[in-house]
């Protein structure tokens, strides 16, 4: 459920055909990392060896053929760290758990990222990582499950801050249409916890949370004390592994891009529209609150269309 990565060719003379046969490898990768996911999700990990769980699974299609060298570079790790995370999975030692992602793995494709320059290559990994999301999504049952719970909620506190600040307020903002009480969440400092207090004290049964990295420790413990009030915590976060699963009952990964100077969001932006269909649904009055909108709209002016 974390990072996949990449690459759908298109352009700079690959044609049709390259491109159906980088998306097909991108469609792979994706398959790839989530395969990582249930064999990983499926132990408690310590921080450390979740370090390295998460640089696997963004790195799936080469993770077969990693050593555990290469791979304790990649994590920032030590070599033996990678052995000791090869036996928590089950296995005798990395050359064991190597030799079993080996019979798992689809074949490799050959991205020919030469052809693309800094922005085109950001794009692609970017792309990738929504084909990544769109195969989690082949399994609705936890979206489904986390608009239930988000839906019941009265208030609904919505929680963002800094990077992923606006990721909460693009939420907070639709939510506000079909849901009677959204409680926007964005900024940090001594408050925080009072203002989750006050959702909890007013009968919110939820808490939704935008985690992006970098993660701001009064996030986590924001969530440490939703829970300790009684809250359920839905949470999207860029990975399986971000600081704030320990404290998320229904975590939803989407994973970020990392090419550029600040990372793009597209996926958990997208997971969050998604996650606001699935409330929708939920929601009874949810199409007569959104035609009621549009009525006054239209009698307002509101819009230029």
């Amino acid at each position: 459920m974390a990072a996949g990565q990449r690459t759908v060719a298109a352009g700079g003379g690959t044609g049709a055909g390259g491109g159906v046969a980088a998306g097909a490898a991108a469609v792979g990768e994706a398959a790839a990392a989530a395969r990582l996911l249930k064999l990983f999700e499926a132990h408690r990990l310590t921080p450390t060896q979740r370090r390295i769980a998460h640089c696997l699974v963004r790195r799936a299609a080469e993770a077969p053929f990693l050593s555990s060298v290469e791979v304790a570079d990649l994590a920032g790790v030590s070599q033996p760290s990678v052995t000791r995370f090869a036996v928590a999975l089950g296995f005798d030692g990395y050359p064991a758990l190597r030799r079993h992602l080996r019979e798992v793995a689809p074949e490799r494709a050959v991205p020919d990222e030469a052809a693309y320059n800094e922005y085109q290559q950001a794009v692609h990994a970017e792309i990738g990582n929504l084909r990544h999301l769109a195969a989690l999504l082949a399994d609705p049952e936890p979206v489904v499950r986390a608009g239930l719970v988000l839906a019941g909620s009265r208030p609904l506190p919505v929680l963002g801050l800094r990077a992923a600040g606006a990721q909460a307020r693009g939420f907070a903002y639709f939510a506000a249409k079909v849901h009677p009480d959204v409680r926007l969440l964005d900024e940090g400092g001594s408050m925080l916890v009072d203002r989750v207090d006050a959702a909890a004290r007013a009968g919110a049964r939820a808490l939704l949370c935008f985690a992006l990295p970098r993660h701001p420790r009064e996030v986590v413990d924001a969530l440490a004390y939703a829970r300790q009030a009684g809250l359920t915590v839905v949470t999207v976060a860029d990975s399986a592994f971000a600081p704030v699963a320990a404290h998320s009952d229904i975590l939803l990964p989407a994973a970020v891009g990392t090419g550029l100077a600040f990372d793009t969001a597209c996926a958990p932006m997208l997971l969050g529209r998604v996650l606001l269909e699935s409330m929708c649904d939920a929601l009874p009055d949810a199409q007569a609150r959104l035609e009621d909108f549009d009525a006054q709209a239209a009698a307002r002016g509101l819009f230029a269309e």
